[in-house]
């Protein structure tokens, strides 16, 4: 690819006023957009040596700067200003004659009450004069809303007053009042001769004319929008031929018909009501920018971000696809035009130049100010642009200046072009149908194996194989060449592919399970070592699902799974298979419909659930010690998930437990895996399930187990199994270990509380003697009672460095005999025994009272 370069041809001190139009630029923000909005600030002659500025705020006038040819003449030049005496709005300036050897120009400055003022610049006295002013319309009470030149003809909209009658119908009737009229001129030595008006289009809404070469584009304004089904549509009409074509984006010329004289022809409504139909189907983008060009077409720019050729036609063709979207108010930073065979469009201070035969970008330039294209007419395939510090041309490094065009060097050679082509229709191919973010290059492309296209490949294949015949490929410039080279380790796959479907096909069974087993171990071996997207995990997906068993072997041998001595599994896989393994669950796009469930990346399993449900259906035992396995990688390793768990992340033994049944031998399992999570909550759930499957034995296993990871997962597991205690006697053998377990914090008053909160409703028996002897009953609780007493009795240890330290308390100062007999000292409370003593077995209930004790 050719670089360029910009160039500057003035800084418009060779420009009559110069510092006034350096000013006027840099103070009137954004107005280099020429081809977007009904007022345009600024015009360039086609010549280049001339601008006119188009004043608004505070007062309006029109103000010229002209290119200084000579010194001697230009110090007492005449201008083509308007000033502030100018009260009617400019809508249009317009260069007649632009393409002719005549150097005198000829302008003619279009007013909005349809007034035409004709100037003319004489280049020896180096200033304009007006020649003369003209009424273009015919009515005095018309008004011009859009103009231009095409040809010997002068083409407008204007605005007719509604009539009397007209206003007692709807409003809607009065958006049908625009007219599209025409009228010829001939240039003279003093003078200009007008045609007589001809109207070939009565009664519609308002359009913006625009000229390419002979034909003239009528486009729906912006500002007045055309209703009902107007929008949706655009006319080609040659001025020449009277040919009206009814066209749209989306659907391309739809009717052309010659317009007549009589007025049912040239009717708006009549032009247009043998496509009410389709029109009222369609639905074509928004044309955001246009801009006319000097090959006859006229360049668009969709909502989408799309630059297309309209041509005279009705043909839309697409050039180049920007990178943004183009909303409707993007239009006022977008400039383009086309030179030659490339395309330069300027997009928020960014110049872009494209090869208008391949759509290839040719290099994007970023400017420093706004910049405004146009076309100079002694050089016309020279990109050219206005900015505020001068006028700039662009220039193709390394390129002969006598070469025949700009973008048109060794690069466009075809084949060039058809490898360059192919892999960025390829690139833009992918990245539409890809959900990932990064950038495809063509770069990765070539280098990644993910060039897939079908029918390119298998064109490409077709002349790959011919050449493979001739035994080498073509040298030199052939049209294959270079793309054939690219494509050589992707072809050579293909190749290999074709002769192993041919040997599975005349395989026997057992060479058929052979190579099925092989093929499925490196597919696996492959996948888990690289890092998976959506469409390869999709693809793992398919293979684990078509054969399980191969699939599972193939595990066996990447994870390197085994039992040791003592029948543990054990995994020695490599951290990046660990990392695949580990991977996070991606998140899925939204669901189609209500109804639908939403599954993770384009609902296939990612691969730790693959794995965990190849454990259970070939080695069930092997997976509450896989899942161990894998937090401690997931806790190990410096990579992320991989990496620490963070809070939102689903943790593992949840995504193993989502793969087992609901019912049956997986409670078991359920179990294993939620206690080798070693969460607390996990562990309590899985002791609330063997409570559920009455496996007591097992039960008093896990609380021995885990009482001693925190005091707070002790105090639960406590509280948990005396409430089952308290309910059937089924756990009594137990009752010694669950007393060991008792928190320190553990009180008699809430031992008593969990137990009455927890016994069975009162049957028919009320009162202390009852028959049940399922029922709790004060003397199995005697040895926790006791065990708590001593406890709350016992003083405590905590300060008793400090109570016997010699310096703390100080010594008890002496004291008087007492005169008077000292009172009794008040009864002791009974020791511990009689306490225990009085304990008996009446059995506790919720119903009944406790007896009461006096104080005496």
């Amino acid at each position: 690819m050719k670089g360029f370069t910009l160039e500057q041809m003035t800084d418009f001190t060779d420009f009559t006023r110069g510092g006034d139009l350096t000013e006027f630029l840099k103070q009137t923000n954004n107005v280099f957009n020429m081809n977007n909005c009904r007022s345009h600030p600024v015009r360039v002659s086609p010549d280049a040596q001339h601008i006119h500025a188009f004043l608004q705020k505070p007062k309006r006038g029109l103000v010229t700067f002209d290119r200084i040819q000579r010194v001697a003449v230009a110090q007492s030049p005449s201008y083509m200003d308007t000033g502030s005496a100018l009260s009617i709005p400019i809508v249009e300036l317009l260069y007649l004659d632009s393409g002719s050897k005549d150097s005198a120009a000829l302008v003619a400055v279009i007013l909005e009450n349809g007034k035409a003022e004709f100037w003319k610049y004489w280049e020896r006295k180096a200033g304009w004069d007006l020649l003369q002013t003209s009424d273009l319309c015919n009515s005095t009470s018309a008004k011009v809303v859009s103009v231009c030149s095409s040809g010997k003809f002068i083409i407008w909209c204007e605005e007719r007053p509604a009539s009397e009658s007209a206003s007692v119908f709807s409003a809607a009737r009065n958006n049908f009042r625009y007219c599209i009229c025409k009228r010829t001129y001939e240039r003279e030595e003093r003078a200009v001769r007008l045609g007589g008006v001809k109207t070939p289009l009565h009664n519609s809404p308002c359009y913006r004319v625009l000229a390419a070469r002979e034909d003239v584009y009528l486009l729906p304004d912006n500002q007045e929008a055309a209703p009902g089904n107007g929008s949706k549509f655009f006319l080609i009409w040659s001025p020449k031929q009277d040919r009206m074509t009814i066209s749209t984006v989306c659907k391309g010329a739809l009717l052309s018909k010659t317009l007549h004289s009589t007025s049912k022809d040239s009717d708006y409504k009549t032009l247009i009501s043998e496509c009410i139909g389709m029109l009222a189907t369609i639905s074509p983008p928004e044309i955001c920018s246009v801009a006319p060009t000097s090959c006859g077409g006229l360049l668009l720019v969709l909502s989408s971000g799309c630059i297309s050729l309209l041509q005279s036609d009705g043909v839309l063709r697409q050039i180049y696809t920007l990178a943004l979207s183009c909303p409707l108010d993007c239009s006022k930073h977008i400039s383009m035009q086309i030179y030659g065979s490339t395309l330069a469009c300027i997009v928020y201070r960014t110049l872009y130049l494209v090869d208008t035969s391949t759509g290839r970008l040719l290099e994007n330039i970023a400017l420093k100010t706004d910049g405004m294209l146009f076309l100079n007419s002694s050089e016309k395939n020279d990109i050219h642009f206005l900015s505020s510090t001068g006028m700039y041309v662009v220039k193709e490094s390394g390129v002969d200046p006598t070469s025949k065009q700009l973008g048109r060097s060794d690069t466009a050679k075809p084949d060039a072009v058809l490898v360059e082509a192919v892999f960025e229709e390829a690139c833009r191919y992918y990245q539409r149908r890809s959900l990932s973010s990064t950038q495809l290059t063509v770069e990765k492309l070539k280098s990644g194996g993910m060039f897939q296209a079908p029918i390119a490949l298998s064109s490409i294949l077709g002349v790959y194989m011919k050449t493979k015949k001739a035994s080498e490929l073509p040298q030199g410039g052939g049209g294959y060449s270079k793309l054939l080279a690219s494509l050589g380790a992707e072809l050579e796959s293909l190749m290999a592919l074709e002769q192993l479907k041919a040997s599975v096909v005349s395989a026997s069974d057992r060479k058929l399970s052979v190579s099925c087993e092989t093929l499925v171990g490196q597919e696996v071996n492959r996948l888990l070592f690289s890092d998976l997207d959506r469409d390869n995990l999709l693809y793992l997906n398919v293979i684990f699902k078509t054969f399980p068993r191969e699939s599972w072997q193939a595990l066996q041998a990447s994870l390197q799974l085994g039992s040791n001595g003592e029948g543990f599994l054990t995994a020695k896989a490599a951290p990046e298979v660990w990392k695949t393994v580990l991977s996070p669950v991606q998140a899925a796009p939204a669901p189609l419909s209500s109804g639908q469930q939403q599954a993770s990346s384009n609902g296939a399993a990612p691969v730790f659930e693959l794995i965990c449900r190849s454990l259970f259906t070939f080695q069930p035992k092997w997976l509450p010690r896989f899942v161990e396995l894998a937090q401690q990688q997931a806790g190990a390793s410096s990579w992320n998930y991989g990496g620490k768990e963070s809070p939102e992340s689903v943790p593992l033994y949840k995504r193993a437990l989502c793969v087992l049944p609901r019912e049956g031998q997986a409670q078991e399992l359920q179990v294993e895996l939620l206690l080798c999570s070693q969460r607390p909550n996990a562990v309590m759930q899985a002791m609330r399930i063997l409570l559920e499957l009455r496996r007591w034995e097992r039960v008093a296993e896990v609380a021995q187990r885990f009482s001693q990871q925190s005091p707070l997962l002790n105090k639960e597991i406590f509280t948990t199994l005396l409430c089952e205690v308290s309910q059937h006697r089924d756990l009594d053998p137990y009752l010694d270990l669950l007393w060991t377990l008792c928190p320190e914090d553990m009180t008699v008053t809430s031992i008593l509380n969990i137990v009455l909160k927890s016994l069975p409703l009162c049957g028919r028996e009320p009162g202390p003697f009852r028959t049940d002897r399922s029922q709790m009953s004060i003397g199995m609780l005697k040895p926790l009672l006791i065990k708590v007493l001593q406890r709350e009795t016992k003083p405590s240890q905590r300060y008793a460095d400090i109570l016997q330290s010699p310096s703390f308390p100080p010594p008890t100062p002496p004291r008087q005999p007492r005169s008077v007999t000292e009172p009794a000292m008040a009864t002791a409370s009974p020791p511990l025994s009689s306490i225990s003593s009085s304990v008996n077995d009446t059995s506790v209930d919720e119903g009944c009272s406790s007896p009461h004790h006096e104080n005496k």
